[in-house]
């Protein structure tokens, strides 16, 4: 791994992956031991479960657990992830977007939700990295948030580690409970942004339309397929591209995960 800080998009699934012992927990628990050896100055987060108007960065100083579920065990709702703000790293996010003609907005009025801390409390245990959260802007296009991605590389250098939380395929009306594979549109879907990934065709991952119909059903809603947007736009040109996870849970969750270091 470089100095340069990693690029992570994890596919986080179901929130009950953050307490229970399965193969994706296990993999983030690994992840979580080889980023620790060079621990990130601070932690910015894109979580599927954060969309706001136009962008806002979170520079809460103490950052609430934020419990955005309902009908999980109450052992779910107990847990706490109090890792520290970053209202340093806030406003250097603010700061170039601004010499890039973007705006973001700087906010307190937010926390880490449960696409954040459930990875989170796997990959840094003891919760002692400062970490702030950006939102995904309903006003953008998938070119905007690109851009507003590259806006933001400077930050690699400066120590800090992005993680970019969603799922390449998150359809829950088309959750499989029984198990069994995935269904053909499924991994159909996977596979293209996979192969878009390698080829480095950001176009392909804007435009998922070019993927035909199974882009319909493994994207129903789009936020949880943009923070991989993000992931993309911070690749440096020397980044090695490694996947992990890289099944599905309940047939219609892509796990996949992509580091980028």
């Amino acid at each position: 791994m470089s100095t340069r800080g990693p690029v992570l998009f994890i596919g986080h699934g179901n929130p009950m992956n953050a307490i229970t012992d399965n193969p994706w927990r296990q993999a983030w628990l690994a992840l979580g031991v080889q980023l620790q050896v060079a621990s990130p100055k601070a932690i910015l987060c894109v979580s599927a479960h954060w969309e706001t108007a136009q962008p806002q960065v979170c520079s809460a100083v103490q950052p609430e657990t934020l419990h955005d579920f309902g009908g999980f065990p109450p052992a779910l709702f107990a847990q706490q992830y109090p890792a520290p703000g970053a209202p340093a790293l806030a406003a250097r996010v603010s700061a170039l977007a601004a010499q890039a003609g973007l705006q973001v907005a700087a906010t307190d009025d937010w926390g880490l939700d449960h696409g954040a801390w459930t990875v989170l409390a796997s990959l840094f245990p003891q919760a002692d990295v400062p970490v702030c959260q950006l939102s995904l802007a309903r006003s953008h296009t998938g070119l905007d948030h690109l851009a507003l991605a590259r806006s933001l590389a400077p930050l690699r250098e400066e120590g800090v580690l992005v993680l970019c939380s969603g799922n390449i395929v998150h359809n829950l009306r088309r959750l499989q409970p029984v198990g069994g594979p995935p269904p053909d549109w499924a991994s159909q879907f996977d596979h293209h942004v996979a192969q878009a990934l390698e080829a480095r065709d950001d176009e392909a991952l804007v435009h998922i339309e070019r993927a035909g119909p199974a882009a319909r059903q493994a994207v129903p809603t789009p936020e949880h397929y943009l923070p991989l947007l993000y992931a993309a736009g911070l690749r440096h040109p020397q980044d090695r591209l490694a996947f992990l996870n890289t099944g599905f849970d309940l047939g219609s969750l892509s796990m996949r995960s992509v580091m980028l270091s």
